[in-house]
């Protein structure tokens, strides 16, 4: 079966800090999305790599393994762009990852992968563990019952041509293409995620994901 990944990378992510973009900060002796890219160019299963990039960092990226797209407003235009990149030469499967994930073990990909052989989508996701409350103006409202509750990671996989459409169908602008799948009753298998699989939000995640590098290598 033939495997694509989407690389999602025009966000500005300004809670990360910095002068430019987090994926374009350095993170040891590379940029986030050198590192991030490197998962996806190297796996043995992926057969192409596109990168979905804000219009203004087109030039930022060099890389002769993947190809670019530009980014839309939003994630989900963004998205939509690279399946659309696609769509002359489909794909079996696709996988769409977040370049802010530049920590992914290559055993969380194989885990999205085998799951797409037996199902029309999959995801990796970490059960969570700690008790939940909500809150009202900085005081705590009541205790939320955790069981079922998951916490979301990726790359998320799909059938090229179920999440195609429905990222065409989709009414809002969706938080990630899971929820873009439920919105088209497309079920979702759940595939161990990782605790190192972090994501690159605030300026104290980049010396996290520094020493879970280190630590692999």
């Amino acid at each position: 079966m033939k495997i694509a990944a989407v690389i999602v990378a025009a966000g500005r992510g300004l809670r990360a800090g910095g002068d430019i973009p987090k994926q374009w900060q350095p993170l040891g002796d590379q940029r986030v999305i050198d590192h991030t890219l490197a998962k996806f160019i190297n796996h043995p299963s992926i057969e192409r790599v596109i990168v979905v990039i804000h219009p203004d960092d087109i030039d930022r990226l060099t890389t002769s393994d993947i190809e670019k797209v530009s980014g839309g407003a939003t994630r989900q235009t963004s998205v939509l762009n690279g399946l659309m990149h696609l769509i002359e030469d489909p794909p079996d499967l696709v996988l769409i990852h977040d370049v802010a994930r530049a920590t992914v073990p290559q055993h969380v990909i194989d885990n999205v992968i085998e799951a797409l052989q037996n199902h029309k989508a999959a995801a990796p996701a970490l059960a969570v563990t700690d008790a939940l409350w909500s809150g009202i103006d900085g005081v705590v409202a009541a205790s939320r019952p955790r069981e079922g509750l998951y916490r979301a990671q990726t790359p998320q996989g799909f059938n090229y041509k179920l999440i195609l459409q429905a990222h065409k169908n989709a009414s809002k602008d969706a938080l990630d293409d899971v929820q873009v799948a439920l919105e088209s009753k497309i079920e979702i298998a759940i595939v161990a995620g990782c605790e190192t699989n972090i994501k690159i939000t605030m300026p104290e995640d980049f010396n996290r994901a520094q020493k879970i590098i280190e630590e692999r290598t």
